[in-house]
């Protein structure tokens, strides 16, 4: 398990964040494998992470070695109670790479946003004090497209596709895309889908690679180039608390999450 300790806020001298948000309608698809393996190959190369638990099941948080039931202050917390995103906010063991966790309490979150007042901004207004102080937001978005994941569209400056490589790999990105045009055109006119990336690919089956042409025939060039393999050191790493990159780093799931990174950060 990654030891953690308090977060200390302090300003980032680079340039403005980027504000990513991992989304897709389906569950499965290795959208918080990818948050957090991606968010540690790319604190690994020096870059200060912040990870952002959204979703109310916590995979992010139990996978990065936090127990979500002994989380005091959690999204939840902050997004509803308003309490202090500093307070909250986890230095993982993991050099840069910090956590704002969830918990269960999470799920009542959709029904307690209905009638808040300015409900699609409370996770900008949220981590406004702490944006910032990191290089990268990752935010792992819950596999529906209710006001939690609003939320993250109206934060983030981006959007990036976990695809699987399997049957109906495509089922739910349009309404994805078409819920990412809504939110741009109402709500956040710099939002952009601007990464896809295939996952689970098995070069052993037809299935995976001709999932892979369809996806790259469909959205071109922002297509990763790099494929994160389907791999059984990837599935075991979240049950030690750990990213791949610390679990395994010669593994080729490692590897994947590297070059990914290298692209992600234009490099």
């Amino acid at each position: 398990m990654l030891t953690t300790n308090s977060f200390e806020e302090q300003e980032n001298p680079k340039n403005s964040p980027r504000i990513i948000a991992v989304a897709n309608q389906k569950g499965g698809v290795g959208k918080t494998t990818t948050t957090i393996n991606l968010g540690a190959a790319i604190a690994e190369r020096g870059r200060k992470v912040l990870i952002v638990d959204l979703d109310p099941q916590s995979n992010a948080t139990t996978g990065l070695g936090v127990s979500a039931g002994d989380v005091n202050i959690s999204t939840y917390q902050v997004i509803i109670q308003e309490n202090k995103v500093s307070d909250a906010i986890i230095s993982l063991e993991a050099e840069n790479l910090h956590l704002l966790p969830s918990s269960l309490e999470l799920a009542g979150a959709e029904v307690e946003l209905v009638t808040a007042f300015s409900r699609e901004q409370r996770l900008s207004k949220a981590l406004d004090e702490v944006v910032e102080a990191f290089d990268y937001i990752f935010i792992d978005c819950p596999p529906a497209l209710g006001l939690l994941t609003i939320n993250a569209l109206c934060f983030a400056q981006e959007v990036l596709v976990p695809i699987q490589c399997e049957y109906y790999a495509l089922e739910g990105l349009g309404q994805l895309v078409g819920n990412v045009d809504l939110v741009r055109a109402n709500l956040n006119p710099d939002l952009e889908i601007s990464k896809i990336v295939l996952v689970m690919y098995d070069s052993r089956t037809k299935i995976s690679k001709q999932v892979a042409d369809e996806v790259r025939e469909h959205f071109g060039d922002r297509v990763c180039e790099q494929i994160v393999p389907r791999s059984v050191r990837l599935s075991e790493a979240p049950s030690y608390g750990q990213p791949i990159t610390i679990f395994d780093p010669t593994s080729t799931g490692a590897v994947a999450y590297r070059e990914l990174a290298k692209e992600v950060l234009n490099e």
